[in-house]
């Protein structure tokens, strides 16, 4: 085992010993639908307003695929516009929704082997390698590695990570040393998103960090803050 993937189990280990990832908006009993909707709407924004988006469109009767395809974009703007540039979200949305219900359902769309299934997903408009990945790990259950920014600050800051920064070249890395398990790789997004919005964050909350002790980032700030004065 290389050091690298002895410190990425570790780590995994200690976040869910740290942390009630239940408080994660995807969870075991959130629905495919609901899962989809989120992964579009999140897409340069917060939850908190996809939570907001989520809610009018419930409230309009409107939270699934077929009452989607039945409204007109302008129809469906206007119920998601909390989450942020509503027409191109809504536009999103419909187009996805075209593509669920022309596989039939999800069960039909979902029934595709995973390639070809990413594939697909990768091929309609709006959904980029993360979303596609959201969607194959949280609601088709596919044990895919969904990398993202906090991913990637979470490993540096450990002192680990691929040579590149590209989303495949994380992918590639994390798939090599993570274990390719539907649970394992759930639970291990899921921590980490939880960890860097809860104590990783851009200004890191490192008092009371679980991995506060293998983190190279934290050290080389305790060794800066050590070092004698200059002049």
């Amino acid at each position: 085992m290389s050091e690298s993937t002895g410190l990425l189990l570790e780590a995994h280990e200690r976040l869910l010993a740290h942390y009630d990832i239940d408080r994660w908006h995807w969870r075991e009993d959130s629905t495919a639908t609901d899962i989809c909707l989120g992964a579009i709407l999140v897409q340069h924004t917060s939850w908190t307003n996809v939570e907001k988006a989520l809610a009018k469109l419930r409230e309009a009767g409107a939270a699934s695929f077929d009452a989607i395809a039945a409204l007109t974009e302008e129809e469906v703007a206007a119920l998601v516009r909390p989450s942020g540039t509503p027409t191109v979200k809504a536009r999103r949305l419909k187009v996805f929704a075209e593509l669920v219900l022309t596989r039939g359902g999800f069960e039909g769309l979902f029934a595709l082997p995973t390639p070809e299934l990413r594939a697909l997903l990768l091929s309609t408009y709006g959904i980029g390698p993360e979303t596609a990945d959201v969607i194959l790990l949280y609601a088709a259950r596919r044990p895919v590695i969904v990398h993202d920014a906090y991913t990637a600050r979470l490993c540096r800051r450990l002192g680990i990570g691929p040579a590149g920064d590209g989303y495949d070249a994380w992918q590639s890395w994390l798939d090599e040393r993570l274990p390719d398990k539907l649970a394992f790789r759930w639970q291990n997004h899921a921590a980490v998103v939880v960890h860097c919005k809860e104590t990783c964050r851009v200004k890191p909350r490192c008092e009371g960090c679980p991995l506060r002790d293998v983190c190279r980032f934290r050290a080389e700030r305790s060794e800066q803050a050590l070092a004698p004065g200059l002049g």
